[in-house]
């Protein structure tokens, strides 16, 4: 054995070849230690373990002598039609047991199984504590695994199977009643109340869709009031839509508690939709969602990818939001600081910042360009102004 040759090998002064027989004998007791996970009392069982999707199941198997996993393997299989994960172990088991010539007299399984071809002197065992659970835990880990692993590269090469995967996740965690193929979100930007605007961005199958991204002037609120902003905000985007025969989102995403998603509803009432879609709002606290007339929010994982597709509506609505609030912040500066001008008026202002985009690309213009716009004593105020 290793053990004896190697101080054979030291006393011999062969130091070479003890050298390389510790390597292996540390390597080896390196191996053991970690394929020990179990008490040795545990002589020779088999596990089993399944995860499974709409289409497609994993197997995983262990092989266990004297405490130690001396063999594992997970495999996959293809549902015909809606096999229950009990139905699909019976036809694995035996399977395979019989391809790996297995005679274990004890079978760990994750549930209760009754498998014709399995003689009757073996036992099923559904372990809830001890050494055979910490085994069928390993199992449960390895075919998740696995699972994971093989679903991640099904979803490298087929971009639409991740795609339906989130929408069912998305529609499960949220208690919709279809997926929620289209999403809407709207966020108000209203700084120190002034120029207060609304901002809409559009999911369409979990990722934004930036053509379909809107905002809004709004123009009946006068100073800070962020309840009124979202109501007109929605009833303008909504009554646009129904006129204009488009289809309404599955999910409207209210940035903000309570008191906005009130709002919110108010105006899909006025509208006679608000039982057409289902609207939510999101808290300060993002991982909680209210529902109209639910008292008490729903709390998501703070893992979970439904999660994660709700913020990055959240952080687009609210970068849309204050870029296009900053906009017009700038451009309000603008026009007043051009309606200083002796000899221009708004109407005029409005003319330059349409041909010219900005008040710095109005300085650099020459005086045959400015002309499409002013006449020459507007021209001559306008350089003197800025000079």
């Amino acid at each position: 054995s290793l053990h004896d040759a190697l101080p054979i090998s030291a006393s011999a002064l062969n130091f070479e070849l003890a050298h390389h027989l510790k390597n292996k004998l540390d390597k080896l007791d390196n191996y053991q230690s970690k394929s020990t996970v179990v008490s040795s009392s545990i002589t020779n069982v088999d596990v089993f373990s399944i995860a499974s999707d709409d289409s497609l199941a994993f197997v995983n198997f262990l092989k266990v002598v004297n405490g130690v996993v001396i063999q594992t393997q997970t495999l996959e299989m293809k549902k015909r039609l809606d096999e229950t994960d009990a139905e699909l172990l019976q036809i694995a088991i035996p399977e395979i047991r019989n391809r790996y010539k297995s005679v274990s007299r004890e079978i760990i399984v994750p549930f209760d199984l009754e498998i014709e071809g399995i003689p009757d002197f073996v036992k099923f065992t559904v372990p809830k504590l001890g050494d055979k659970r910490k085994l069928l835990d390993l199992s449960l880990k390895n075919v998740a695994y696995f699972k994971k692993e093989r679903m991640l590269q099904y979803e490298k090469l087929n971009p639409e199977v991740r795609t339906d995967r989130l929408l069912l996740q998305m529609q499960k965690d949220l208690r919709l009643n279809v997926l929620p193929r289209h999403i809407e979100c709207f966020d108000n930007s209203n700084i120190q109340g002034n120029y207060p605007v609304s901002a809409i961005v559009v999911f369409k199958d979990a990722k934004p869709s930036k053509k379909d991204y809107r905002h809004f002037n709004v123009k009946t609120v006068e100073g800070p009031n962020d309840f009124a902003t979202m109501e007109e905000a929605v009833h303008r985007r909504y009554r646009r839509m129904l006129d204009e025969g488009h289809e309404l989102p599955q999910l409207i995403v209210i940035d903000g508690g309570k008191g906005q998603l009130g709002a919110a509803l108010k105006s899909l009432r006025l509208l006679g939709i608000e039982k057409k879609v289902t609207v939510i709002g999101i808290a300060k606290r993002l991982e909680e969602l209210f529902y109209p007339g639910d008292q008490y929010p729903l709390y998501l994982d703070k893992k979970s990818e439904t999660l994660k597709i709700i913020q990055h509506l959240r952080d687009e609505a609210h970068r849309f939001g204050i870029t296009f609030h900053r906009n017009q912040r700038s451009r309000k500066t603008f026009v007043s600081e051009l309606e200083n001008i002796p000899g221009i008026g708004k109407t005029t202002v409005e003319k330059l910042l349409k041909e010219f985009k900005s008040v710095k690309r109005i300085k650099e213009q020459s005086e045959e360009e400015l002309k499409k716009v002013l006449n020459l004593k507007q021209i001559k105020a306008l350089r003197e102004y800025f000079q």
